[in-house]
C-alpha cells in the first residue's frame, strides 16, 4: 500500500494587493496569529537568575532603638562598645546646707572640749590654731618619727622607710597643687622642709643600707631569726 503524501498549502501572507488596497484575508490571519511569549520567557532560566542577580540587596531593618545595641554590648554608628547601663554610679556630693549644718556641730564640740580642758586647769595647753605652717610642720613631725629622728637625742631605732617616703610624697603633692595660691614664706617654708626631710630620708637610708650587709644584719622592716636555742 502506498504511502499518502503529505499535502502542503501555500497561503498568501501579504497583507497589500496588487493595487495597494489592503486585503481582508491577511488581516484575518494577523488577529488569529497567536501573541508571541515574552522575552523574559524566551530568554529561558538564565535570564531571570540574571535579572535576580541585578537586583540590589535589601539593607537590615534598623534597631529599633539605640539603647538595645548597648545592652548587647555593640557599638552605636562605629564608635566603642557603649558602658552597661547598671554600672554603679557616684554617690551624690553633700549639699551646700548639709556641709554648713555639720561644720556647726564639729565647731559646737571643739568648744565643748576647749571647755573641758579649761575646767581641768589647763586652758593653755589646747590646740593651736591651724593654718597652713601647722599643717606642714604636721607632716614634718610625721615623717621625722617615722625616719626614728625624733625626739631628738633619743637612741637610734628602726626606722619606717616607706612610710617616711609616703609622708614626703604627700607634702610634695601638696606642693604641687597649692602652686601659685602660696604667699612667699608659705612656699619657702614649704621648699625647706621638703629639703631637709629629703636629706634626712637619703642619711637614714644611707646608714641602715649599710648595717644591712654586715655579717648577721637584719635589714630594716624585716623580722629577726627566731633563736632556737
Amino acid at each position: 500500500m502506498a504511502e499518502k503524501k503529505a499535502e502542503f498549502v501555500v497561503t498568501d501572507r501579504r497583507r497589500f494587493g496588487t493595487e495597494g488596497e489592503p486585503r481582508p484575508e491577511a488581516q484575518t490571519a494577523e488577529e488569529d496569529k497567536p501573541a508571541a511569549p515574552a522575552k523574559a520567557n524566551q530568554a529561558g532560566p538564565a535570564a531571570a537568575n540574571t535579572s535576580a542577580a541585578a537586583k540590589p540587596p535589601v539593607a537590615a531593618p534598623p534597631a529599633q532603638h539605640a539603647g538595645q545595641a548597648a545592652q548587647a554590648g555593640h557599638s552605636v554608628a562605629g564608635g566603642p562598645p557603649a558602658a552597661p547601663e547598671h554600672e554603679e554610679e557616684m554617690a551624690p556630693p553633700p549639699t551646700a546646707e548639709q556641709q554648713s549644718k555639720l561644720k556647726e556641730a564639729y565647731t559646737e564640740y571643739g568648744k565643748q572640749i576647749d571647755n573641758m580642758i579649761a575646767a581641768a586647769g589647763h586652758a593653755g595647753e589646747g590646740p593651736l590654731e591651724i593654718n597652713f605652717e601647722a599643717v606642714i610642720q604636721s607632716f614634718s613631725l610625721s615623717a621625722l618619727v617615722q625616719l626614728g629622728l625624733y625626739p631628738p637625742g633619743s637612741e637610734p631605732r628602726e626606722p619606717d622607710l616607706i612610710g617616711a617616703r609616703q609622708t614626703i610624697d604627700s607634702l610634695e603633692v601638696l606642693q604641687e597643687k597649692t602652686k601659685g595660691n602660696l604667699t612667699d614664706s608659705e612656699k619657702a617654708m614649704l621648699q625647706d622642709v621638703l629639703f631637709q626631710l629629703r636629706m634626712n630620708f637619703i642619711g637614714v637610708t644611707n646608714y641602715w643600707t649599710k648595717s644591712a650587709t654586715k655579717p648577721g644584719a637584719v635589714p630594716p622592716g624585716v623580722a629577726p631569726p627566731l633563736d632556737r636555742k
